[in-house]
């Protein structure tokens, strides 16, 4: 990107995508590759049994006791339009966490870190739906494919789509 203000005799473009200096922890939605920030990553496990929550959308897998606390579970392959296929026993947790908000994302599996620098970040493909763009910062290309970065923020703020609980009447 970069190169290419360069060859436009800009000096620079500010794209809004910063680099992620610790890398990316690499994994599988719907059999494609993804990565989120080693930044916002707070750890790694096996899938936790899962509690469906009755009312919530699609993308909300459950909750799970977590360290012994409860931390919902996000399912984001139906906002992503991937498939869901079965995690099996590759499938992982990722907990990704910023400021007080912690949620799991459930994943098909965990294929490692990989960094990349900036300069080879290319903004989300414009062909996407405004809600699956929403969810990503931009991609790279590695030899052996393209790896779609997911916006942690955007992932965490989910929340704020769910219902609102219900009052009793008193």
């Amino acid at each position: 990107m970069q190169a290419e203000a360069a060859s436009l005799g800009l000096d620079s473009v500010d794209s809004g995508i910063r680099s992620e200096p610790d890398g990316y922890v690499m994994l599988r939605l719907g059999g494609a590759r993804y990565a989120v920030g080693m930044s916002a990553v707070a750890e790694v496990g096996r899938l936790p049994r899962l509690t469906r929550v009755p009312g919530t959308p699609v993308w909300l897998a459950g909750v799970a006791n977590w360290r012994g606390r409860i931390l919902a579970v996000l399912d984001v392959r139906p906002l992503l339009d991937a498939a869901i296929t079965p995690t099996g026993s590759l499938g992982r947790l990722v907990v990704l966490t910023e400021n007080t908000v912690t949620v799991g994302l459930l994943t098909e599996g965990v294929q490692g870190v990989v960094s990349c620098d900036v300069e080879r970040i290319d903004p989300p493909p414009m062909t996407l739906d405004s809600e699956t763009g929403a969810l990503l910062i931009g991609q790279f290309t590695e030899p052996t494919g393209p790896i779609a970065i997911l916006d942690p923020t955007s992932v965490l703020n989910l929340r704020l789509r769910l219902p609102s609980p219900r009052r009793l009447a008193g």
